[in-house]
């Protein structure tokens, strides 16, 4: 059973950053893809980032230059680092992992307001 811990959320004003944490139970190197989504309130859950095991990444047009996703491997962890964050990135922010089968993290709030 693959679980997954999301951290590093939080209120952050217009501008700012914030790095995302995802700790994994299992090897990260062995997931196909790990990812994170995020879902506002009133709209659907949307891909914001993701990270293939041969190492590509895709990112959500609205995120492209700002948001990076990242892994390291000894850790079993997936960061995503967001800069230059704007209101309309306010979420909650889910770790996802596809092994087997689709995982998901419980989710970490992000509010970006002055």
């Amino acid at each position: 059973q693959v679980q997954l811990v999301e951290s590093g959320g939080g209120l952050v004003q217009p501008g700012g950053s914030l790095r995302l944490s995802c700790a994994a139970s299992g090897t990260i190197f062995s997931f196909n893809t790990m990812g994170w989504y995020r879902q506002a309130p009133g709209k659907q859950r949307e891909l914001v980032a993701a990270l293939t095991r041969g190492g590509s990444t895709n990112y959500a047009d609205s995120v492209k230059g700002r948001f990076t996703i990242s892994r390291d491997n000894a850790k079993n962890t997936v960061y995503l680092q967001m800069n230059s964050l704007k209101p309309e990135d306010t979420a909650v922010y889910y770790c996802n992992a596809v092994f087997l089968g689709e995982h998901w993290g419980q989710g970490t709030q992000v509010t970006v307001s002055s």
